[in-house]
């Protein structure tokens, strides 16, 4: 059942009947309900007490008012830590990653630990080249010789599938999170991570998170044989092993 938070500015489901000691955060264009296998009641297992959280922009939360990168979204949901237990541990998928990578620094050691599985950690020198086309319309806009509405149109034909499904606000926002590398966050992180991957993940493989670890104080990469980059629905119980590891 959706529950509003933070006044009605963004909702999600809360799972079992004590205070919330875990914050789970989705990837992009995704929602809560990616978590359900991973929070909720299972056969011999009580539900966690969690919160799930649709981010703004995406499932029933309303996007923000203004370009937001990962940082923002962490201050957005800071606020959350009223309604949850004195030490949280906050599993992030993806786009969710970075929010929480962001979240850990900025709230110190009211996180006990980081769950992050599939998230684009590290992207310096990683992104792929944009389409030669595009690039040569890239160029020809920057000198001024084709239309802001010829670009676009380029952007469209070849950008990337969400890039051409995200609208309005959301479009920056992938921009902006696409350009940032989250090593020296990484650095200043002295709680537990748990790097939870994808053997057969595609979109951000599992050469990331080795990388990333490099920048971890306290880091533990688990690698799935057999999954891909959809680790809370194709494997939630290792998702939900982790956490318990690090229950404060």
């Amino acid at each position: 059942m959706l529950s509003g938070y933070l006044g009605g500015k963004t909702f999600g489901e809360a799972f079992g009947s004590s205070k919330p000691w875990v914050l789970a955060l989705h990837g992009w264009a995704r929602s809560h309900a990616d978590f359900v296998e991973v929070l909720g009641a299972k056969e011999g297992e009580q539900a966690l007490d969690a919160i799930a959280v649709d981010l703004p922009g995406f499932g029933a939360s309303p996007p923000p008012e203004a370009v937001w990168g990962a940082r923002e979204y962490a201050a957005f949901l800071e606020p959350l830590l009223d309604e949850m237990a004195e030490r949280i541990v906050i599993v992030g998928h993806s786009f969710g990653g970075r929010v929480a990578v962001e979240f850990a620094a900025l709230s110190g050691d009211r996180v006990a630990a980081l769950v992050l599985s599939g998230v684009p950690l590290v992207t310096a020198g990683r992104r792929p080249r944009p389409n030669a086309r595009y690039r040569v319309v890239r160029s020809l806009a920057a000198a001024g010789i084709v239309s802001a509405t010829r670009l676009e149109q380029a952007r469209e034909r070849y950008g990337s599938r969400d890039y051409r499904e995200a609208r309005g606000v959301m479009r920056g926002v992938l921009v902006r999170a696409v350009a940032e590398d989250y090593r020296a966050t990484l650095a200043l992180l002295r709680c537990p991570v748990e790097l939870v991957w994808g053997e057969d993940d595609t979109a951000v493989p599992v050469d990331v998170a080795r990388e990333a670890t490099h920048s971890l104080v306290d880091g533990r990469l688990t690698v799935l044989p057999g999954v891909d980059h959809f680790v809370p629905t194709a494997a939630p119980g290792a998702l939900r092993a982790a956490t318990l590891l690090h229950r404060p």
